[in-house]
């Protein structure tokens, strides 16, 4: 990705993010933490999933947070890879499922329906 394209987020973007909606970016910090707070899974368990969903969301800004907290956390560096493939699979397994729709277009064509 180009720095063009995504900026570096620097101190200024974050606290103009925070003065034009400061109680969206209170609530978002506070849900944020609940959902990363250790429950039902372990924390790094969770920054785990995260580091797997920024790589099929593409998010490069989640994918370098959510990495640098997991190894903070104690996630090995082998987690994290496997994560990621866990990711592209499931990223190239949607592509796989939905062939289903082009193939139905395809067996419909066969037989002649338009």
């Amino acid at each position: 990705m180009s720095e063009e394209m995504l900026p570096t987020m620097i101190r200024e973007l974050a606290a103009k993010r925070r003065e034009l909606v400061p109680e969206t970016m209170s609530a978002w910090r506070e849900f944020s933490q609940a959902v990363f707070r250790d429950g039902a899974l372990p924390s790094v368990t969770k920054q785990l999933i995260a580091v797997a969903v920024a790589h099929t969301t593409q998010c490069p800004y989640c994918i370098k947070g959510h990495t640098k907290e997991a190894l903070r956390q104690g996630a090995s560096q082998e987690q994290i890879m496997e994560a990621i493939w866990v990711a592209a699979e499931m990223r190239a397994g949607g592509a796989y499922a939905h062939s289903a729709v082009a193939l139905d277009v395809m067996l419909e064509h066969e037989h002649g329906a338009e």
